[in-house]
């Protein structure tokens, strides 16, 4: 495989004089059209069913604590009791690891309770808030808190949720809470950290969409609009819920076809790149892609039938007065893809099959080919093929975005527990990375190289956003550069909780040097438009995005 661009010196690049950064330059290798794949670990040790990238650059990844030990033991010699663990009552392997992206490597940590099909979110400190799972973690809480050395592990929280949550959303919110919603036989929602009383709150749009001996409504799709309500997507219908007063305010179309799109007829959603930021009302718009057809999971369950899965996509511009439906085709079927937001404010389509379903052994024909969906195009022409991995990631896998611009790939275990041989998908252990076309050498002439402000600096709302930044090609920058805010998402089961793009609006940019540029722009105004919290700030030449830096919004 191409090796992938590396971009180390943006961090460093001040520090540096013109003739070592033309030097460093040189050893990137060109990839070819349509992203490149490299294999960075063979081995992992688990596999990542659920993964959230925080603020110091390391990756949390974990499965589930009770189908056997793993391939990664738990540090110091540690085992941990584990009375609902199927195989073994006695555990001394992990189920959690911590992957450091710089160094490409990983530590084991140590998770106590069954964090099986849960659910997640960072909070404004860059914490990592998981909820829920199966057996004894079904209503427990667990704390991450990043740190730069080797000190930090899972804390857990007894009775943190009312009910128990197996397969629930969670989005963060403007005041800086969590929402948890649905989850298997529950159609409810509530908070964490828990409100007075009520604490729980009844949702009967997740009974309406439920499915019988199918389900087809957990994991619903979940995105804050602009107005502080949510839009809750589930099976083939979608709302707007006024969560404070338990109000729905506004009630969707059927998704055209009328087929569903929520987990085990798993496709995935995205909430498209916010722009004007500024407007009176900004528009916001979501896209829903993939899926199965009707009756895909029983068929699959109960007949050992794959059906071919959904090839389209639907987009709707959730505050138009009447809002409807708009549907286009992908250029191939997929259920079980995760689809990801890029810096430039295109998006990924990767992972998951062309039949069946998500459930154990309930998918066939592996999507190795990601597709790069580019929102702003004529319909018919935003879909580009991208080159393919040679690892099939099927059920239980997960995606999601990097600082330095890569997609790291991890998870597939269609299977009820580690089974390595004689399956059709074997659990798989490996990570990998796809690098998008926008990382090949080509384009290092145009791509932006941030060096102020300072990694982790506080914006406050309503403020200005000064970056600085160099291109290195004569003529390289071009208006308009463009701003972007990455907030970094939970993933599991292809859905990116929480997962939004920000194109913030400009105010100015200046050349103030040969190679040396600044743009500013304004911060969001609003805390519905973007929860209070660190995310990645990138600067866009020409669709090609720089190395991004972390940025407190408060």
């Amino acid at each position: 495989m191409a090796a992938e661009a590396k971009p180390q010196i943006v961090t460093h690049v001040n520090k540096l004089n013109y003739f070592s950064i033309l030097l460093l330059l040189s050893f990137n290798v060109a990839s070819g059209a349509g992203g490149t794949w490299k294999l960075l670990l063979n081995e992992v040790g688990i596999s990542a069913m659920h993964s959230q990238l925080l603020i110091n650059d390391r990756v949390i990844m974990y499965d589930r604590s009770n189908f056997g030990p793993s391939k990664i033991s738990l540090p110091s010699g540690a085992c941990r009791d584990s009375p609902n663990d199927v195989v073994s009552k006695r555990d001394c392997s992990a189920h959690s690891i911590e992957y450091d992206v710089a160094f490409n490597s990983i530590r084991p940590l140590i998770i106590e309770s069954n964090t099986w099909c849960s659910s997640g979110g960072v909070t404004r400190e860059g914490a990592l808030l998981q909820t829920g799972g199966d057996k004894e973690g079904e209503r427990k809480a667990r704390m991450f808190y990043p740190c730069d050395d080797e000190s930090c592990d899972w804390t857990e929280v007894d009775n943190a949720l009312n009910v128990r949550r197996w397969y629930a959303t969670n989005h963060v919110l403007p005041d800086g809470r969590q929402i948890i919603v649905g989850g298997r036989n529950q159609f409810n929602f509530e908070f964490f950290p828990k409100t007075k009383a009520p604490s729980l709150y009844k949702l009967p749009f997740l009974s309406e969409t439920y499915d019988v001996g199918q389900e087809n409504n957990l994991y619903p799709f979940i995105f804050l609009n602009s107005d502080g309500n949510l839009f809750i997507f589930a099976n083939n219908k979608a709302i707007l819920l006024d969560y404070n007063k338990n109000t729905v305010v506004k009630t969707y179309p059927k998704i055209p076809g009328g087929d569903p799109r929520s987990y085990p007829s798993t496709g995935s959603a995205v909430l498209l790149p916010i722009k004007n930021l500024e407007a009176e009302v900004v528009e916001m718009e979501v896209l829903v892609c993939g899926g199965a057809p009707k009756r895909s999971y029983l068929l699959a369950l109960y007949k050992n039938t794959f059906v071919k899965a959904l090839d389209t996509c639907a987009r709707i511009k959730i505050n138009d007065d009447k809002p409807q439906w708009v549907l286009e085709k992908m250029p191939r079927s997929r259920v079980m893809g995760d689809m990801i937001l890029l810096p430039n404010g295109h998006v990924l389509l990767i992972n998951g099959g062309s039949s069946g379903s998500a459930g154990w052994e309930l998918g066939r024909e592996p999507v190795l080919n990601p597709d790069l969906y580019h929102p702003n195009k004529p319909v018919g022409s935003r879909f580009q093929v991208q080159n393919p991995s040679t690892i099939p990631r099927m059920y239980h896998s997960t995606a999601g975005l990097l600082r330095d611009g890569r997609v790291l790939v991890g998870g597939s275990n269609p299977h009820q527990f580690y089974n390595f041989t004689d399956v059709l998908f074997p659990t798989e252990l490996r990570l990998e990375a796809f690098s998008p076309s926008y990382l090949e050498s080509q384009y290092w002439s145009i791509r932006p190289r941030i060096i102020s402000l300072l990694s982790h600096s506080t914006v406050n709302y309503g403020g200005i956003l000064r970056l600085r930044f160099m291109v290195f090609g004569i003529g390289g920058v071009r208006s308009p550069v463009k701003v972007t805010m990455v907030f970094p998402s939970f993933t599991s089961h292809s859905f990116s909780m929480s997962q939004r793009l920000l194109v913030l609006d400009h105010v100015e940019l200046v050349r103030i040097g040969v190679w040396t540029y600044e743009v500013r722009v304004k911060a969001p105004r609003y805390k519905n438009i973007a929860p209070p919290g660190y995310y990645m700030a990138f600067v866009v030449n020409q669709d090609i995005p720089s190395e991004g830096i972390w940025v407190r919004l408060q």
